[in-house]
Order: C-alpha cells, then sequence, then structure tokens
C-alpha cells in the first residue's frame, strides 16, 4: 500500500489546512498505517494528491518535525520517526498548555485535582508580592493532550484577579485575559525531578520516573506579578527547546 493511502484523504473541517493535515498524518501513525522508517510521499505528490499548496505541506511537515513524529532528512525526504514521540516546546514565547498544543492541532483536555480560593502560603505570598492573610484562587490539574497525561499543573492567581476558581473553564490565561490581567512576559526555571507516587499515578508513569519540574511566575503590562504556577511535564513525552545566538558577535 502507498504511503498516500496510509495517509487517507484531507476531509472538509475548520481551521488552518496544515494543522488539519498534521492530524491527519499524525493519526495514521497513531494507529499504526505509518510505521517508523516509513518514508512519505514527496511534498508535491502531497499537496496534489490531497488538494492543498505546497506550502502547505511544508509548514504541516516542519510541525511534524518539531514534535518528533518525522523526520526531515536532507536529500532523502521525510520519514516517520522511531520510538517514542516527544513534544517539544520553545522557551522564546509565554504560552499556555491550551495555547500550545491548539497550534499542533490537539485537543486538551484537563482533570481537575483542585478549584478553591484559600490563603496564600509565605512561598506563594513572596512569589506574588501579597501580603499573609490575602486570598488566592488555586488551579490544579491533569492536563492532557488527546487523552495521553503530560502534565500536573498547580497554578495559583491572586483572588483579586480571579475571584471565582469557576471562571477558568479551559485555559487560566483566557481567564486572566477576560479579566483585564492577561501575563505577557514570565520567568520560568527548569529542573529535574523524580516523580512521587501520587504524581506517577496520574501521568500514568512509575513512581520515581524522571520528569521536568518547571515553576513560573508571570506578570502583567504592568510588571505586577499575577501567576505562580508549579507544574510537573512528563520527562519521556516533553522537550523544552531555546534558540540561542553568539552575542557580541564575536566568533565562538
Amino acid at each position: 500500500m502507498s504511503a498516500l493511502l496510509k495517509i487517507g484523504a484531507l476531509k472538509p473541517g475548520e481551521g488552518p489546512l496544515y494543522l488539519r493535515l498534521q492530524a491527519l498524518i499524525r493519526a495514521a501513525v497513531e494507529t499504526g498505517d505509518l510505521k517508523p522508517a516509513d518514508a512519505l510521499p514527496p511534498e508535491r505528490d502531497l499537496a496534489e494528491s490531497l488538494g492543498v499548496s505546497r506550502v502547505t505541506v511544508r509548514k504541516a511537515l516542519a510541525g511534524l518535525a518539531g514534535e518528533g513524529v518525522v523526520e526531515q532528512r536532507q536529500g532523502s525526504g521525510t520519514f516517520v520517526s522511531g520510538g517514542r514521540r516527544k513534544l517539544q516546546q520553545g522557551l522564546s514565547h509565554l504560552t499556555s498548555f491550551s495555547e500550545d498544543m491548539a497550534t499542533r492541532g490537539r485537543r486538551t483536555t484537563s482533570d481537575w485535582l483542585l478549584r478553591s480560593l484559600e490563603r496564600v502560603t509565605p512561598t506563594e505570598a513572596m512569589q506574588l508580592a501579597l501580603s499573609p492573610g490575602d486570598l488566592v484562587c488555586r488551579i490544579h490539574r491533569l492536563r492532557r493532550a488527546d487523552g495521553v497525561p503530560l502534565a500536573v499543573e498547580r497554578a495559583c492567581v491572586p483572588a483579586t484577579i480571579l475571584p471565582d476558581p469557576a471562571l477558568v473553564e479551559t485555559s487560566l490565561y483566557a481567564a486572566m485575559g477576560a479579566a483585564g490581567r492577561h501575563p505577557v512576559r514570565a520567568l520560568q526555571r527548569i529542573g529535574a525531578a523524580n516523580l512521587p507516587a501520587d504524581e506517577a499515578a496520574l501521568l500514568d508513569v512509575a513512581p520515581g520516573t524522571a520528569a521536568l519540574s518547571i515553576i513560573r511566575v508571570s506578570f502583567d503590562e504592568e510588571g505586577r506579578p499575577v501567576e505562580f504556577t508549579q507544574s510537573h511535564y512528563r520527562g519521556d513525552a516533553y522537550d523544552f527547546v531555546a534558540e540561542l545566538s553568539l552575542s557580541g558577535g564575536g566568533a565562538p
């Protein structure tokens, strides 16, 4: 069976064509129709068969390569990656989990672990410039993409911004934006951690499994801290990638 037949047909729907094409190829890989090391058709053949432009195909494949779904080999073509695929998240832009997954054409869901108004802890008060006794909105969630658990996220926002946890339906940043306090920059620290038994069970991995520990403090346009979030991301499913440039123009 040719790779074109394995990929199938691009169905009518909403959203950018390149995201729909990404979802089509990703589904063929996940169902096993396309197997590791399988070669994808050339860009021109894909474009003609699916009735899209080569620019659309090129953009879709570049995105899938960034996720690790496919490998693009110079002069050889595009091949399905082998082994477990990792999602790659750039560090140059501040986006929410929901926004990041949406750009990849993935469906996000959350298992609510906690939604409450509680008094601030000393650590939270220091990070959010709050006073003892102030209230904070706590949003703890298990974040999934296409049903796969990827992260345990524990967010804390001043109650003056989010007085009701039920205001957060899908995206925390969307709820904060509706309140006029959308984060515009953040300080983020990434480290290594071994998952405790309770979080390992949520993420469907063994206790002690290596994870990425993310601590983020976000700020609004006036420089005021508006979010303090501590997260654990599955180390076998997620990579954070930064693009670096040489400073000062000197030779390395």
